[in-house]
């Protein structure tokens, strides 16, 4: 099958109908959001209706994917009622040759880890164009999740830490100039790098260490495993 045939959506659903084929009868789900996750929320509310999957929970990580997943007929909780899931599918920003990640860019980075941190396996799903050799190496946004309260006074300390990267940080807007508000009632800054991050697990720890900051988008040794929609098909990397 040739990529000069497929555009980037469907290439995201070859990838997705793959993931669910990890699916069986009786899992807990974590569901992921964005567009490549909508089309794995969209296969299993069909195979559901077909009838060749029972007694699946899904535990949604935003409420527009919890709104899909209803509409579809697929059973929803929470992770309070199901603290331990079996398989959670997903969709990424970035992904490096070590399977880390950056995600978020849809804005429900906080949902996402908690619930992927939660699963037994953690399948994401790409088409080609997500892979790079170094995290924030695409040049697009690496968001990081903030409280409101003095946002600018944190947007400042986070270009800071990465100058060395050329880092850009900008709030992320909604409706022209209001903030984007995520699920969560917080904001999100968007980290722009010019060059990919040096040491991204160093990074991950500073984000964190900053007060005011809720999560980041960096996903490291999450991913089970990978599964790439490209020229040649559908391939599958995992963890060695």
């Amino acid at each position: 099958m040739s990529s000069n045939a497929l555009t980037q959506d469907e290439l995201k659903k070859m990838a997705a109908e793959k993931a669910v084929e990890y699916v069986e009868s009786g899992m807990v789900l974590g569901l992921g959001t964005g567009s490549t996750a909508a089309f794995a929320v969209a296969r299993i509310g069909e195979v559901m209706k077909e009838g060749k999957l029972r007694d699946i929970v899904g535990i949604p990580t935003s409420k527009r994917t919890a709104e899909q997943a209803a509409s579809l007929g697929i059973p929803l909780s929470v992770l309070d009622e199901h603290p331990k899931i079996n398989l959670a599918i997903d969709g990424a920003d970035e992904v490096d040759q070590e399977l880390n990640l950056v995600k978020g860019r849809g804005g429900a980075l906080l949902r996402e880890k908690m619930v992927e941190a939660a699963s037994a396996k953690f399948v994401v799903v790409v088409d080609e164009s997500k892979l790079v050799s170094g995290l924030g190496g695409s040049g697009l946004a690496m968001p990081v999740e903030v409280v409101p309260f003095c946002w600018k006074y944190n947007a400042s300390r986070l270009q800071a830490l990465f100058q060395a990267e050329g880092c850009e940080a900008k709030l992320r807007l909604s409706d022209g100039d209001k903030p984007y508000v995520t699920d969560n009632s917080n904001y999100i800054v968007d980290l722009y790098f010019k060059s990919p991050i040096k040491d991204s697990r160093a990074a991950a720890k500073a984000i964190l260490d900053l007060e005011g900051v809720v999560e980041h988008g960096l996903f490291l040794d999450m991913a089970s495993a990978v599964i790439i929609a490209g020229a040649e098909g559908v391939s599958v990397k995992t963890k060695c």
